[in-house]
């Protein structure tokens, strides 16, 4: 006989108590009863804008001291931590800086990131400032190489942290790099797309890179049947 499923009740449970650890890891050591007035995610953990701001700083510092990789340290300009609205409902995980991220300590700046605007703002109706954007490394893999399992395990820690305290409703993966380490699969990215997946009660949602999309620009028709069905299920006009 197989076990029996676990009730909403339970899932629910689960869900806050992860959450709660993962809250605590950030920094957080009390949730107010109230919050003031601002985004509903951080009001619900009765956690202003000011206090992520605060916290995610102190985990910014860890990562710009951080030299578990060493490969990494040695090739490293600066670490990129992540940017965008700290109360976001959406955001967006890539995989690794590039050169352009390196030079200029922010995701996504690059020509894949010039895709990644477009897709925000031509496709979606969004603007940058109303995402959050990060990736799994926060430092630049020599020649861009794909991140090795033991950096993204380093780096875990720090994302973990980054998106309990944003709470997003969604995360866009971009990638297969991106979309495996988040969800601790090894499924292919063609096989993750059409679908939506749980992190830590976050909807999350798997597309292909834009780095690949400049590689393959006939793959950018199926990144937009993604991007249409993220927009659906946020609610989102087009």
């Amino acid at each position: 006989m197989s076990p029996p499923r676990a009730s909403s009740d339970d899932r629910l449970r689960r869900g806050l108590r992860q959450e709660l650890e993962s809250l605590q890891r950030a920094g957080v050591r009390q949730l107010a009863a109230a919050a003031p007035a601002g985004n509903e995610q951080q009001a619900a953990a009765g956690v202003s804008l000011e206090e992520t701001q605060r916290l995610l700083d102190l985990v910014r510092q860890e990562v710009a001291a951080c030299t578990k990789c060493e490969e990494l340290v040695a090739n490293r300009t600066q670490t990129v931590f992540g940017s965008g609205n700290l109360a976001a409902r959406l955001c967006f995980l890539g995989e690794a800086p590039g050169a352009d991220e390196d030079r200029q300590g922010e995701p996504f700046v690059g020509r894949a990131g010039r895709l990644l605007t477009d897709i925000i703002e031509k496709g979606m109706g969004l603007t940058r400032s109303d995402v959050y954007i990060l990736n799994v490394l926060k430092c630049r893999p020599p020649e861009n190489r794909t991140p090795l399992p033991a950096e993204a395990d380093n780096c875990r820690g720090f994302l973990d942290r980054q998106l309990a305290l944003i709470q997003p409703q969604f995360i866009c993966c971009l990638g297969a790099v991106a979309a495996q380490n988040l969800l601790r699969v090894s499924t292919p990215i063609g096989k993750l797309r059409g679908a939506f997946y749980d992190y830590r009660g976050i909807r999350v949602m798997c597309t292909y890179h834009p780095a690949y999309l400049l590689r393959n620009p006939a793959a950018k028709k199926q990144t937009w049947t993604d991007i249409r069905l993220l927009m659906r299920e946020m609610g989102l006009p087009g």
